[in-house]
């Protein structure tokens, strides 16, 4: 997720470091559509990855281990002050439970379901984000497509666990509330160090599950290398090119491009994964990316 695909949010500048100002400069003659396309790339091929260390850890033991690499990465790049009122700190628990358990149902989802499914059903949290609320007949459109799409996704779901369906569901309400505890955590933290925080809390909200399930096979060595490599695709990676990308390009168009991850996914699933979709299941896929495009440039156009 995700970014979060999962873990993508916040705001702010780079920590100054020079190593991280030199690969900002280098990032900086990619073209932005460009490094938003790699970002979801590098999301969806870290998802893949993480998938192949299941049957040795488990789902729960391959999110304890990705979100704890994630977190030493972010403290030691943003090495946040613990000092905050009760106030942050609530917003920072909320906001790493929430982390915590939205890349642990949504994995839990990928070890029953294929990626691009998964992503798609996962991809309704920011969409219901974007129209809810509104009265605007566009947005209604948007909804009625999305919906058209997880209807086909269930109706022919074929061989799919209804419970990978229920955990993607899951991933998706914690993705709409993760985007809109972001907000409050960039109101009460500063750069980059409530994320970090609230890192941390999820990998140690997760940390019990996965150990109950992997035991020391998460201290496997060739396991903590992959390990570090999902997290590196799915979190640091992504997150330093949106960041970039979002430094020279509109909101708007950043948005429209981020709608295109379930299809990337999908694609990914298959490339990689060999994940094989139905057509109708593509074009449920394809409802949900239109209709999450679609509720992206409306609501931008609308503020």
């Amino acid at each position: 997720m995700v970014s979060m695909h999962a873990d993508r949010a916040g705001s702010g500048p780079y920590p100054r470091f020079s190593l991280v100002a030199l690969a900002g400069r280098a990032l900086g003659a990619v073209p932005p559509p460009a490094q938003v396309l790699a970002g979801i790339l590098s999301v969806q091929v870290g998802a893949a990855l993480a998938k192949q260390l299941f049957g040795a850890i488990g789902s729960a033991g391959t999110v304890a281990v990705r979100l704890s690499f994630a977190a030493l990465v972010l403290l030691v790049v943003w090495r946040p002050s613990v000092r905050m009122d009760r106030r942050a700190w609530a917003v920072v628990a909320t906001y790493g439970v929430v982390l915590g358990v939205m890349n642990l149902c949504f994995y839990l989802a990928l070890a029953k379901i294929p990626l691009g499914i998964a992503v798609t059903i996962e991809f309704l949290g920011p969409l219901a984000v974007a129209i809810a609320g509104s009265r605007r007949w566009l947005d209604g459109l948007w909804a009625l497509l999305a919906a058209g799409g997880v209807v086909l996704l269930t109706e022919g779901r074929g061989d799919l666990h209804l419970a990978g369906i229920l955990f993607a569901l899951g991933a998706a309400v914690c993705w709409a509330s993760y985007i809109l505890l972001s907000a409050a955590l960039g109101r009460h933290t500063s750069d980059g160090g409530g994320l970090a925080l609230g890192m941390t809390l999820a990998a140690l909200v997760v940390a019990p599950v996965g150990i109950a399930e992997s035991g020391t096979a998460l201290l496997e060595p060739w396991v903590l290398a992959v390990g570090l490599g999902v997290a590196l695709l799915s979190s640091v990676i992504p997150y330093s090119l949106e960041l970039e990308a979002l430094r020279s390009i509109p909101p708007k168009v950043f948005g429209v491009l981020m709608s295109l991850e379930p299809a990337v996914a999908a694609l990914v699933g298959l490339l990689v994964l060999g994940e094989f979709l139905t057509p109708i299941q593509w074009l449920a896929v394809l409802l949900v990316v239109a209709a999450s495009a679609g509720a992206t440039r409306t609501a931008s156009s609308a503020s």
